[in-house]
């Protein structure tokens, strides 16, 4: 009796198992099919390892789809040619890029959409063409051609370094040292002499202090001197003008006199040269004064 009721339960179980797989599948037929998808094409130049198809498609870390398909590019065999099929909708901007990461510790690779800008148009698809999308170099590419760039760098600093120091070199550079060690022993038996030179310009630099004071005194008292000279010449200088003037006046006074007598000698020559009698024997009638007869005045 037990046993047949065991049998009972399982089948039971298996019943409403099979039911609950029915109708998931019917849900999914009927509700999930009906999303739409938009195909883009994706040309990369490098590795795609790690990438599977049904990978996942990120916009700005948001799962909007998947690889669809990955195959060599038929007219370019450097590159990897991928098929994205991503949800209707999804704003795919025409300067969008797509790269590949990887996520941190499992290594799974995925296709980042990335720098799509907000006034950009969108990229629409069309049934007859299928666009796509630039692809950039990834964060691990672009990480080992700088390594590598480092690398070659490094062996070309490597190589000149290697003859640099060869043989020759590394003696010349011995016989350098040589020479500046005896060149520091010289130096350091002439810091005497260079203390006492330093001792002798500070006491030169002192006594020219002291004697560009003295000329900075002696020239102050040079305009000074220059100053009185000035006011005492222009002192003498109004007395000079007031005797000058003084002697100016006496001058043409003696000189008004002097033409006075001129002009008397040349009427008494004149006179002379027209009777030289009258010099002898011509008398000249005194004028009686006052008081006297015949006085006028």
């Amino acid at each position: 009796m037990e046993s047949k009721i065991n049998y009972t339960l399982v089948g039971l179980f298996v019943v409403l198992l099979m039911t609950a797989m029915f109708s998931s599948v019917y849900w999914l037929e009927q509700y999930g099919g009906k999303q739409e998808y938009d195909r883009y094409r994706v040309y990369m130049s490098e590795s795609v390892a790690g990438l599977s198809p049904d990978a996942a498609v990120r916009y700005r870390g948001v799962r909007v789809g998947n690889v669809e398909q990955i195959s060599i590019n038929p007219h370019n065999s450097e590159q990897v040619e991928l098929l994205l099929k991503i949800k209707h909708n999804t704003p795919v901007k025409k300067d969008a890029t797509a790269s590949l990461k990887f996520f941190g510790l499992t290594g799974l690779a995925y296709i980042e959409l990335a720098g799509s800008s907000k006034k950009s148009p969108l990229l629409k698809p069309s049934a007859s063409n299928i666009p796509v999308i630039p692809a950039t170099a990834s964060t691990f590419t672009r990480i080992d051609k700088t390594l590598r760039g480092l690398s070659v760098k490094s062996a070309y600093v490597l190589d000149k370094l290697n003859r640099l120091l060869n043989d020759k070199n590394l003696q010349n550079i011995q016989a350098m040292l040589t020479e500046i060690k005896t060149l520091s022993h010289n130096i350091n038996k002439q810091i005497p002499d260079f203390h006492l030179l330093l001792t002798n310009g500070v006491s030169m630099e002192q006594s020219m202090t002291h004697a560009f004071k003295k000329i900075g005194l002696a020239s102050a008292n040079v305009s000074n001197m220059a100053t009185s000279l000035q006011i005492n010449y222009a002192n003498v200088g109004h007395k000079l003008n007031r005797n000058v003037e003084q002697s100016l006046a006496s001058f043409n006074q003696l000189v008004a006199q002097l033409n006075d007598l001129t002009i008397q000698l040349q009427t008494t020559v004149q006179n002379f040269q027209a009777s030289p009698s009258d010099l002898l024997f011509k008398r000249t009638e005194i004028k009686p004064g006052p008081g006297e007869k015949g006085y006028h005045e």
